[in-house]
Order: structure tokens, then sequence, then C-alpha cells
């Protein structure tokens, strides 16, 4: 398989720098650089990490379409209604669990926050849910797998969890029901019922959501993957390792706040943050600069402020701000 790849990467690369070489010939620009060593070891990586992504996103975004095929969103809440007013933390670890397999971006935040709060899911628990759907969901997960390895996927993935069980956690405890907007407060939703799809609907249903998923995320990754192209060719790693690597202990709560105006997803910001970590910034460092942009993006916040009051919004940001910077030093001493 990967001698297959190779060989595409190849072609590809061949195409594309000959059509650069037409393009430069045209304006009679010099073309040297294309046989330098940094472009062929750029438009090689640029390729080759397309290839895989996006190989192993229709693989495992299948996989997990079918499983998420299980919770539509009315079994979801009812799930979290009855065990997070039942059991309290429990209700955290079960919207934590089930964020995973549900899917949530900033434009769907409003209104699955007034669907949670409406069907009674307590605050706290909702808010896990709301926290892990966008940072630990297929795509992050994925991306991760085939850039880092496995044991760095997994790691994430339980960090990430406990992240939003902890923050959920918090939230739920400080009682701050009051600062929710009016209109929020005053919505209750009734049951809905719960249609069971056949296997053939279901492995359908997957299929579509999948080419959708990927006509979506298409060009976050691409335009991702050419910011790492560049730095993996042509970025100062002296000059990264010495601003944000160990010996910089504020490097984490530095990245932590770059990333919180940016407005990207996992599939746009794991391939800068794997070309980071080549250059020498941790891979703590450059995790939490990728949790503040998933999970605290500005787009988000502005988003969430129609449901939250801002002590509440605020609350949200200052604990998320922590925890992500926590499980920055944590990856940072871990993977030392």
């Amino acid at each position: 398989m990967f001698s297959a790849i190779n060989w595409i990467v190849n072609i590809l690369s061949y195409i594309v720098t000959a059509f650069l070489r037409l393009i430069l010939g045209l304006f009679s620009m010099s073309d040297s650089f294309l046989d330098s060593e940094r472009y062929i070891e750029s438009i090689k990586f640029f390729f080759t990490d397309t290839i895989v992504i996006f190989l192993m996103i229709i693989a495992i975004t299948f996989i997990v379409s079918i499983i998420r095929s299980f919770f539509p969103p009315e079994r979801t809440r009812k799930l979290l209604g009855e065990q997070g007013k039942a059991r309290g933390f429990i209700g955290n670890v079960a919207a934590a669990l089930l964020g995973i397999v549900t899917p949530f971006c900033s434009c769907s935040a409003v209104p699955v926050f007034i669907g949670f709060i409406g069907a009674g899911i307590p605050l706290g628990v909702t808010f896990s849910f709301l926290i892990s759907s966008p940072m630990v969901n297929e795509v992050a997960v994925t991306m991760l797998w085939a850039l880092f390895g496995w044991k760095i996927a997994l790691l994430y993935m339980a960090t990430g969890l406990t992240v939003a069980i902890i923050a959920g956690a918090i939230i739920g405890k400080l009682n701050m029901e009051k600062y929710l907007e009016e209109d929020v407060c005053g919505i209750t939703l009734g049951d809905v019922e719960i249609v069971k799809p056949s296997w053939k609907q279901r492995i359908t249903d997957a299929w579509i959501y999948d080419l959708d998923l990927v006509k979506k995320i298409w060009p976050y990754i691409i335009i991702g993957l050419i910011i790492g192209a560049a730095i993996h060719g042509w970025a100062p790693g002296d000059w990264l390792a010495n601003y944000a690597g160990r010996s910089n202990p504020f490097a984490v709560p530095i990245a932590v706040l770059l990333g919180i105006p940016l407005y990207s997803n996992a599939a746009g910001t794991l391939p800068i943050v794997s070309e980071l970590t080549k250059l020498g910034v941790p891979i703590g460092t450059a995790l939490a600069f990728m949790m503040a942009v998933t999970a605290l993006s500005l787009p988000e916040m502005i988003i969430l402020r129609k449901v939250l009051k801002p002590k509440l919004l605020a609350v949200f940001i200052g604990i998320m701000a922590v925890t992500i910077t926590f499980v920055g030093y944590l990856f940072n001493f871990v993977l030392a």
C-alpha cells in the first residue's frame, strides 16, 4: 500500500512541478527553487499526508457514523437527562463520551444548547457534551493517529474527555443556571419518538454523511497541509524552538491565547501542529494551541453569547483556558 502511495505522490509531485515551471516560464521568472531540497521535501510531504489523512478520515468516519446512528439527538437528550439528573458526575462522564459520537460545531451551538436545556439536562452536563464534541471527534482522532501515531491519539482523547468532564462538573457545582438568557430558561421540550433505522439505512446514511463531511472539511485540510508543507520546508526551526520550546515556561499559555481569536477546526490545525512539533515546539504546547482553536474560538464564543450571560460565558472561557493550559503542560511533561 505504501509503495502505491509513494508512486502516486511522485507522479503528482512531477505534474505540479512541471505546471509551476510552465507558469513561471510564461512570466520569465526563475524556477531554480523547484530543484531545491526544501521544495522537494515540502511537495512530497503535502501529497503524502493528503492521501494518508483522507483515506483514514473516510474509513474511520464511516465506522463512527454507523456507531453514531444508534445515538440520534433525541436519544442523546434522553440518556443525558436521565443520567445527569440521577447521578450528577456520572452525567458529566456520559455526556463527554456521547460527545465523541455526536456531531457538533460552533454553528450548531445555540440549537444544541437550547435543546439540551429544554429537555431538562443539567447545565454542567450540557457543557461536558458541548466541550467534548468539537474537541474529541473522529476527524481529530483520525488525523492525530495519522500524524503522530495511535498512542498520541489515545492520550489526546483521554485528556480531551478529562477536560470536558472536569470543566462541566465545575460549572455544574457553581449553580449558574441564573446566568442563562431568559429566552433559554423558558423553553421545554416534550418527548420525541425515536425511529430505529434498518442496517441498510444506517450504511447509506453513514456513507452520505462521510461524503458530506469530506466536502465540508477538505478546504481546511488542504489549507492546513499547505501551511504545514511551507513550515516543513522553510520555517526557521531555531527561532521556533527558542521562543516556543521547552526553555520558555510561558509557551503553553501564550499558545492558548494565540488560539482563541482564530477560527478553524482540527482538520485545518493539525497539519500545522504536526510541523511545529518537528521544528522543536513541544507537542503539549502545539496541542494546547489546537484545543484553544477548536474549543475556544472567538466565533463560537460570539454564538454562545446568544444563550449565556456574560458572567457564565466568562466562567466557561476561564475554566477552559486553565484546563487546556494544564493539559499542555501535562503533555510536555509526560512526553518529555
